[in-house]
């Protein structure tokens, strides 16, 4: 064939080149890929199919947690301890309370404590010691010219106040102002103020915002108001042992009250209304209800189970309602039960106690109001029998207080909250001390020795799905070409329904008989393999494909934090199974690189990995775990994690943020990322950083990656395994140092 024109020969031969080049690449031997449409979003959507198979199963599964012996109520009191310290390990009670002689009475120059009274009660302005410098704030009712029969903790929802029920404001008629009603019946009151979920200034309510950063610290919200009625029970039992303990609530402190009861046996007799119900929809609840782990073990029928042989009585209300649309905060609807959920949990749960003996039971009453004469007078019954609910009081109680301020009140109660939490995040880096402690004395033994860590990473910050893995059923297409490399997308089964989905790109001169190192690329939010392979986007600047260009495979998975609230609500539905985001992520990498492995041009002894932001979390995250990756390198996200997760004052802290899935159960206590740095150990780490990156300061990522160094160079004598990049520039990838590190620990020559 003559060619005449010189461009257009060069055009041919260029071409001829291309498809000699092309047709040298060894075969991918795969199905055909054949999904059409966004095959992130069927990834995502297939995730949440999943997640939500796993919470419909998780009632069942629960049974195996719990060896309950039915031959005596002292048998089976101890046969469910070990329940009850989970439940009160994964609400978050932490902290030891402060004992104290009597409540402290809010009189001043200016006012007394007493603020209001009828012929039968007085009704007092209280607070008490809790733990740390936490104080309980609200009221103490008592009757009038006799004894109390019973000392009772009356909690009403949170988007009330104390005086509401307790016939001081305006808002509920007498008959439903519960607390008086049982001051006036004789019983000894005390009305503990809940944080509301009025919002604040960032946009979050007052109960996400201090969700947020206790949850991190392994604390909790509900652990925290759960701890307040414990300190109240703590002066009850010692000022008068022999009465009978009450606590009784509707909606969040229906919540409360359960979560009480269920965890301190010195509660005689529990009423909740307005909240028992099946929590399978937990993940739908507001975010501030949501407890790692929960579902595991413990649904209300199980919390209940806690409460046998004592009386529960379940008032099957109206409970509050609200519809909470997202924004900064998690979206959240909250719902009145439905007297057939409540009745089916109910019946649940009376079925798990069916074999005590002699058992006071788990009564429903089903009612038009909440906390009617009804309950209120089963609970009293339960509390004295033959015990009679007082008649309601006509009016309201005058408050006698001039210039109280309810908000004042409830924002001191906030900010002593968030005042504990910032103690207990100044406290952790001596707790993870403690906590994180391999023997460092040699390699080998600092790798054996660190084992039980990575186990304990995986199993109870990360989540661990005990799920059989599928077989691959690798599908692919070809989706990319330039002059150096070819592109192809590439599915792999992981669970049913749940997918692994990348493009792998394999550079044009690789040969059929040669094995190379292998990258895996990961992109960040909301991001895509594509984005990172071309467009350079201004985070990525096309590294994976500037990596296959110097001659390394590289693949380039999609991770499914992508499309939004849909994938955030993905985490919700994983927390309350005792599992995250990356308990699905890190078994899709895990089959990634098995497959990757299969291949006959891939090393298996060389694949790295490098992601980038979210992909930095996840260089945090999976290499722990999938040891199969040799070295990782942490871009753009580096830092003192669990501060910029907790730290209400830190301007880079995700606290005031639209991240609500970010929040990781407990890792204040356990895994900041040095600590996740060394489970990768003793493997090359590097981590590459932008001056003026705004994930954080360079002062706190150079103070977290100092104790990387001084394991990796000063305790286990591994220098050049540990490096940083600074450099001057913003959330980037910047492709300098870490390329070079790349060249020299997968040994691949630089091009």
């Amino acid at each position: 064939m003559k060619i005449s024109h010189p461009k257009t020969a060069a055009l041919f031969f260029a071409g001829l080149l291309s498809i000699q080049a092309a047709q040298a690449q060894p075969a991918l031997e795969t199905k055909p890929l054949t999904i059409e449409g966004d095959i992130a979003s069927h990834l995502v959507a297939g995730v949440d199919r999943f997640l939500l198979r796993e919470l419909s199963v998780s009632v069942d599964r629960r049974e195996k947690y719990w060896q309950r012996d039915f031959t005596s109520h002292a048998a089976y009191a101890k046969s469910v301890e070990q329940n009850r310290q989970r439940l009160a390990h994964i609400i978050g009670l932490r902290d030891q309370r402060v004992a104290f002689d009597g409540l402290t009475l809010g009189s001043t120059t200016a006012e007394s404590s007493l603020v209001g009274q009828t012929d039968r009660i007085t009704v007092r302005a209280v607070s008490w010691p809790v733990f740390g410098d936490v104080t309980g704030t609200g009221l103490l009712l008592e009757p009038r010219g006799r004894d109390s029969f019973a000392n009772v903790i009356a909690l009403s929802d949170c988007n009330q106040f104390p005086e509401q029920i307790a016939g001081l404001a305006e808002g509920l008629p007498p008959k439903l102002q519960f607390a008086r009603r049982m001051a006036e019946s004789g019983c000894r009151v005390v009305v503990p103020l809940l944080i509301n979920r009025t919002e604040k200034m960032s946009k979050l309510s007052n109960r996400e915002y201090l969700y947020r950063s206790a949850f991190e610290m392994g604390r909790h919200l509900i652990g925290y108001e759960v701890q307040q009625s414990l300190a109240v029970i703590d002066w009850y039992s010692r000022r008068s042992p022999d009465t009978p303990i009450g606590i009784i609530g509707w909606g969040e402190g229906g919540l409360i009250a359960l979560y009480a009861a269920a965890v301190d046996t010195r509660v005689d007799v529990a009423c909740v209304s307005g909240y028992f119900d099946s929590r399978q929809n937990i993940w739908q609840e507001p975010i501030d209800r949501n407890v790692f782990g929960l579902l595991e073990q413990f649904g209300d029928a199980e919390l209940a189970s806690l409460i046998a042989p004592r009386a529960l009585i379940v008032d099957a209300a109206p409970g509050p309602e609200a519809t909470i649309p997202g924004g900064r905060g998690a979206p959240a609807r909250v719902v009145s039960p439905t007297l057939g959920s409540v009745r089916a949990e109910v019946a649940r749960a009376q079925k798990l106690t069916e074999g005590l003996k002699s058992n006071p039971g788990i009564r429903l009453v089903a009612a038009d109001e909440p906390l009617g004469g009804r309950a209120i007078g089963q609970f009293l019954g339960s509390l004295k029998p033959g015990a009679v609910i007082g008649q309601a009081g006509d009016s309201n109680i005058v408050d006698r207080r001039n210039g109280f301020s309810v908000a004042k009140r409830h924002a001191k109660q906030v900010h002593e909250l968030d005042r504990h939490t910032q103690w207990v995040l100044r406290e952790s880096p001596y707790v993870r001390k403690q906590f994180y402690k391999p023997d460092t004395s040699s390699v080998a033994k600092f790798e054996a020795s660190n084992e039980k860590y990575r186990k304990q990473f995986y199993e109870d910050a990360i989540g661990r799905f005990d799920n059989e893995v599928l077989p691959f059923n690798a599908r692919s297409r070809k989706s990319h070409e330039s002059e150096k490399w070819v592109g192809h997308e590439v599915v792999l089964d992981v669970f049913p329904d749940v997918i692994a989905y990348g493009i792998l790109l394999l550079p044009r001169d690789l040969k059929a008989n040669e094995q190379r190192p292998v990258v895996v690329c990961q992109h960040g939010l909301e991001g895509r393999p594509q984005d990172i392979i071309e467009g350079d986007h201004y985070a990525y600047h096309d590294f994976a494909a500037k990596l296959a260009e110097r001659g390394f495979i590289t693949f380039s998975p999609q991770n499914m934090y992508i499309f939004k609230d849909r994938f955030r609500t993905l985490q919700r539905k994983a927390n309350p199974l005792k599992k995250s985001m990356f308990s699905v992520i890190i078994p899709q990498h895990q089959q990634i690189v098995d497959w990757l492995k299969t291949l006959p041009y891939v090393d298996k002894e060389r694949i790295a990995f490098y992601g980038l932001s979210y992909g930095g979390k996840t260089a945090m995250r999976v290499p722990p775990v999938v040891t199969d990756y040799c070295l990782s390198i942490c871009s753009a996200d580096f830092n003192e994690w669990v501060g910029k997760n907790a730290s209400t004052r830190n301007p880079h802290s995700y606290v005031n943020t639209g991240e609500y899935e970010i929040f990781e159960w407990d890792l204040g206590s356990t895994f900041n990322y040095a600590e996740m740095a060394g489970l990768i150990a003793p493997r090359p780490f590097m981590v590459e950083r932008g001056h003026h990156d705004g994930v954080a300061s360079d002062e706190t990522v150079g103070w977290e990656f100092a104790k990387v160094r001084a394991l990796y160079q000063g305790k286990l004598k591994l220098p050049g395994r540990c490096e940083i990049e600074w450099f001057d520039g913003p959330h980037t990838i910047n492709g300098k140092g870490t390329y070079d590190f790349l060249h020299r620990h997968l040994d691949w020559p630089r091009r």
